[in-house]
């Protein structure tokens, strides 16, 4: 039985439907990932699975005794409180039960409250809360009032994992996280023992966490075994079948419409069965709801700047003791796309400020290339007034904008980007998250710019808007500085990354962050050859320079000591076949989860699937490792 299932769910928001006749089950041990447009209903429908909204429609069951902890975009975290009496709200019902069980009143049911005591394993409530404190690498006695974003949503999930929940809904997990914390948090998820259901855009952080994908299309739920790559291959092909239904039945219905209007001879002679075949056919094209359609985006790049973007030497740049950026040189083109890259609070809005010359360096110096004009994108919002109409926003006093040789009125322009002329005169506070970047990016396209700086642009964005922005920032003739976590979409736009590595040093590498941590990996193999290589030399070298004290002190041969024993020679001749039996292994659970069929056929292998094949990769680092270091002794 499912931990919890949604059946003929409706919920409507004015005259669009969000939901329209939905089913959803949920089962354990399952991690889901809900995709869909901005503002289709995904964090909606979340609440009602949590039990915190009530759909117009429809019928939620709750298996009996299922924990549910629902984590949103924006936690709300009790202000002026330590994260140690944040974290403990996720177990308030076993520490109340334990204080009422030791200050008893007189008559009360002890063994009622000792059996409820246990169920929710109250008894240690505070060993959990520090457990997940550890875990999570928070520290207990913060206050929550001076966490950034990113440590705010750990505190966040730290609440929601401690009350051992059997389902989590998390919404939107990795806004705010940096590339370290978001590896750690696909970690986390991936061990969770409990089911998920989660909602994010980020396509890599669905392809390593997730068993399946529901996506919330036109008020329909429609599911896909598998992560977020088997969905686009399965989808595009869903999508080719339906627009070739539709153009067929678009087609019958005209050719229809034409029969029913010839002349008055035809009309007495027409089949009663064909004219109730053309209502039929008027009432189905009436109910469809099409695919939406996508965002266009155009963006004026204005005049070209010069050759050189911006020329540092030598740039340092500290506040107190507390260095940024120390002796860094580097050369900005035109038409470089630079990402930076590093985690929150290492420095990178500093250093963009210093490349565009609106912050001094302490020392070095910084030269700034002719005719750059730079536009901003804010992750918050700032530029943004809630209560302006988006109309003003895109355009104020106008109605009319001007994009390149291009002049297109205000409602048109915002029709590019999905808002309705019935919205233009909206105030910009009635907007969603994700809306409210798709205005951000309309408002920043409607500017010349030579130069873009985009701060965190994925955040909120649906995964099909993302792909255009990927390919409007691809074919942009201009220069682009790009902060953010989405290694898909790093990768996919950038052509150079501005790494942050501690104490203030900063590294360029080529290409994105896969090419980065390929080059790093690498990079760091080298030095620990090096590194080994040197030891080696030290060893040979050490006994002809220290002097032997006595026969008993005095070590061994040094051939000796590179002798295998009867024993390493037997696991030295046993090791390739057990690598090579484990990377079989590998190869087949690799192909059963590549299997879309397999999520369907065995849902309840899925997990354990997963972490064999991880488990793997663990043991044959080890017995790789094992042969390397006997080989050199044999």
């Amino acid at each position: 039985m499912a931990l919890l299932s949604l059946t003929q769910a409706h919920l409507a928001f004015g005259h669009v439907p969000l939901l329209d006749g939905a089913d959803l089950s949920l089962d354990h041990g399952e991690r889901i990932g809900l995709i869909g447009r901005n503002g289709a209903g995904k964090s909606s429908l979340l609440k009602i699975l949590a039990g915190l909204e009530k759909p117009d429609d429809g019928l939620l069951q709750v298996q009996g005794g299922v924990r549910r902890e629902y984590v949103p975009q924006e936690p709300f975290l009790q202000p002026g409180a330590t994260v140690f009496q944040v974290v403990s709200e996720g177990v308030a019902e076993a520490k109340a039960l334990r204080e009422r069980f030791e200050n008893h009143a007189p008559g009360e049911d002890l063994d009622a409250l000792q059996t409820r005591l246990e169920a929710l394993d109250g008894w240690n409530w505070e060993q959990r809360v520090d457990e997940a404190l550890q875990r999570l690498e928070l520290d207990p006695q913060a206050p929550v009032d001076s966490l950034s974003g990113g440590w705010r949503k750990r505190v966040a999930l730290a609440r929601a994992l401690v009350a051992a929940p059997d389902v989590l809904l998390l919404d939107e997990p990795t806004n705010h996280l940096d590339l370290d914390a978001i590896d750690w948090l696909a970690g986390l998820l991936n061990n969770f023992r409990g089911a998920l259901l989660l909602i994010t855009h980020d396509r890599a952080f669905l392809d390593a966490v997730t068993t399946r994908i529901i996506e919330l299309d036109r008020g329909q739920l429609r599911s896909y075994p598998g992560n977020f790559a088997a969905f686009e291959a399965a989808k595009q092909r869903e999508l080719e079948a339906e627009a070739l239904q539709n153009a067929r039945a678009d087609k019958l219905l005209a050719q229809e419409e034409v029969w029913i209007r010839k002349g008055v001879e035809a009309r007495r002679t027409r089949s009663v069965a064909r004219i109730a075949r053309l209502e039929k056919l008027r009432e189905t094209r009436a109910a469809r709801r099409d695919v939406v359609g996508k965002v266009r985006l155009d963006l004026d790049t204005g005049a070209a700047s010069g050759k050189i973007v911006a020329e540092l030497q030598h740039v340092s740049k500290a506040y107190g003791d507390k260095v940024i950026v120390r002796d860094f040189s580097t050369t900005v083109l035109r038409g470089d796309k630079i990402g930076l890259i590093g985690p929150n609070g290492a420095g990178k809005t500093t250093l963009l400020k210093l490349i565009l010359g609106q912050l001094a360096p302490d020392s070095g110096t910084v030269r700034q290339g002719s005719r750059v004009e730079v536009a901003y994108f804010d992750q918050m919002r700032e530029v943004l007034n809630p209560e302006a109409t988006l109309a003003d926003t895109i355009s104020p006093g106008s109605e009319w904008i001007e994009i390149g040789n291009q002049r297109k009125h205000v409602m048109s322009y915002l029709g590019d980007f999905l808002f309705s002329p019935a919205r233009a005169h909206s105030p910009v506070k009635s907007l969603s998250g994700g809306e409210r970047n798709r205005l951000l990016l309309a408002r920043l396209f409607a500017r010349p710019a030579n130069v873009l700086v985009l701060d965190e642009p994925t955040n909120d964005l649906d995964i099909e808007t993302l792909e255009m922005l990927e390919e409007l920032l691809q074919d942009y003739d201009g220069t682009v500085f790009l902060v953010s976590h989405d290694r898909r979409f790093v990768d996919n736009v950038v052509t150079s990354t501005l790494v942050a590595e501690g104490d203030g040093l900063w590294r360029e590498y080529e290409g994105g962050i896969s090419d980065w941590q390929a080059q790093s990996a690498r990079s760091a193999a080298a030095q620990d050859a090096a590194q080994k290589a040197a030891a080696k030399a030290a060893a040979k070298a050490e006994p002809a320079t220290t002097p032997v004290a006595a026969p008993a002190a005095a070590p061994a041969p040094t051939e000796a000591k590179r002798k295998l024993s009867y024993k390493e020679q037997r696991e030295f001749d046993e090791l390739p076949g057990k690598i090579e039996a484990l990377e079989m292994e590998q190869a087949e659970l690799g192909a059963l989860l590549a299997d879309s069929d397999f999520y369907t056929r065995a849902p309840q292998r899925v997990a354990e699937v997963t972490q064999r094949h991880a488990q793997i990769e663990e043991e044959l680092m080890a017995l790789l490792e094992r042969w390397e270091a006997l080989g050199q002794r044999a």
